[in-house]
């Protein structure tokens, strides 16, 4: 009995946050792309000075959220030379499961909003890595980085918000497929190895 007492918080005292807590709140709100910030302090029975604290806005949030997803997509075992294109899909996967089970983050992470680069930053080293490992310049590496994010994120945001587009159901395994065939970028009238 005396170790039960021991873990009760004090009445009044303000609960504790960590990095980990807040982007779980965030992530299991609902709609990610409609949490407010009251809204967030209170599933997380906190003050809003105490959140404000970790995040001052939206975006700083949002932010936080994207360090723990891209944490979440990447393989623990970085983009090899000859397995690039695998790699790549994996990530692509990873990216489809885990931003489609958070409503609203596809959308949002489409949309241009003020944010910090560093959240991504690590995706964008290890895809540039992938794409480098095809055999193409630094320069088309990166911009093979900018068509894989810029296509993946709005598909999944497509995905989210349905374009009514006939009958047939949009399959992310053939975009994908279309995708890796057609990267990494060439520059135009460079044939294809």
């Amino acid at each position: 009995m005396a170790d039960a007492a021991t873990h009760r918080p004090h009445p009044g005292r303000p609960a504790q946050l960590s990095r980990e807590r807040i982007v779980e709140a965030a992530l299991s709100s609902g709609n990610l792309d409609e949490l407010t910030m009251r809204e967030l302090a209170g599933r997380l029975g906190a003050s809003h000075s105490a959140l404000y604290r970790w995040v001052r806005n939206r975006d700083q949030l949002f932010d936080l959220v994207s360090e723990v997803m891209v944490e979440r997509v990447l393989p623990p075992e970085g983009p090899d030379g000859r397995h690039w294109r695998a790699w790549l899909a994996q990530v692509a996967w990873a990216m489809h499961d885990r931003f489609l089970a958070v409503p609203g983050y596809a959308t949002r992470t489409s949309r241009p909003h003020r944010h910090a680069a560093r959240p991504f930053e690590r995706l964008r080293r290890e895809v540039v890595t992938a794409f480098a490992g095809a055999g193409v310049s630094p320069e088309l590496a990166e911009q093979s980085w900018y068509i894989f994010i810029t296509s993946v994120v709005s598909w999944l945001a497509i995905h989210e918000n349905p374009l009514d587009l006939g009958d047939a159901a949009p399959r992310f395994e053939l975009f994908l497929d279309t995708l890796l065939r057609g990267l990494p970028a060439r520059e135009p009238g460079v044939e294809r190895e």
